[in-house]
């Protein structure tokens, strides 16, 4: 860990930017998949008979669900597309904290896309409420694993630093 310290603190603002670009490229494949396959499957349900049962309820956290998902594939795709109409710019620090934010948004909107999923999904399957509880609980762990933990990470990071 102190290595990796070391060299990362020994890198120029180019390298650094370079490896924070490499990154989100990283992280944006990932991401990028799970919502792209998560899209796909929404889309082929429209398709499928029991659809035609649904009732209103279920009908407008599909819409709902579908448009999250086409919202984050959009933020998670679009770092691509800037990269691409920007590059040889020399732009690469704006492009690397505009990919940043917009992989921030499609994260947001993908947790958003597989919770109204599930509520679309247990909706059918169990009670209305006993489907709440869960899907709320399931959305909770989202936050606890996304946003709380890398929070409580950085600031345990930073107090070290301060008093280290």
């Amino acid at each position: 860990m102190e290595a990796q310290q070391g060299a990362l603190g020994s890198e120029n603002a180019r390298e650094r930017v370079n490896r924070q670009w490499q990154e989100i490229l990283q992280e944006t494949r990932v991401a990028q998949t799970g919502v792209q396959i998560l899209f796909g499957f929404l889309l082929s349900v429209a398709f499928t008979a029991r659809f035609t049962h649904l009732g209103t309820f279920d009908r407008t956290v599909y819409v709902i669900t579908v448009i999250l998902a086409a919202g984050a594939t959009g933020a998670l795709i679009a770092p691509v597309s800037i990269h691409r109409f920007l590059s040889g710019q020399r732009m690469k620090d704006d492009v690397v904290e505009a990919a940043g934010r917009l992989m921030m948004c499609g994260m947001v909107l993908l947790a958003l896309t597989v919770g109204s999923t599930l509520l679309l999904i247990l909706h059918v399957v169990l009670s209305n409420l006993i489907a709440e509880i869960l899907v709320g609980a399931v959305m909770v762990w989202f936050v606890c694993c996304w946003y709380v933990l890398p929070a409580f990470l950085r600031s345990r990071s930073a107090s070290r630093s301060d008093g280290g």
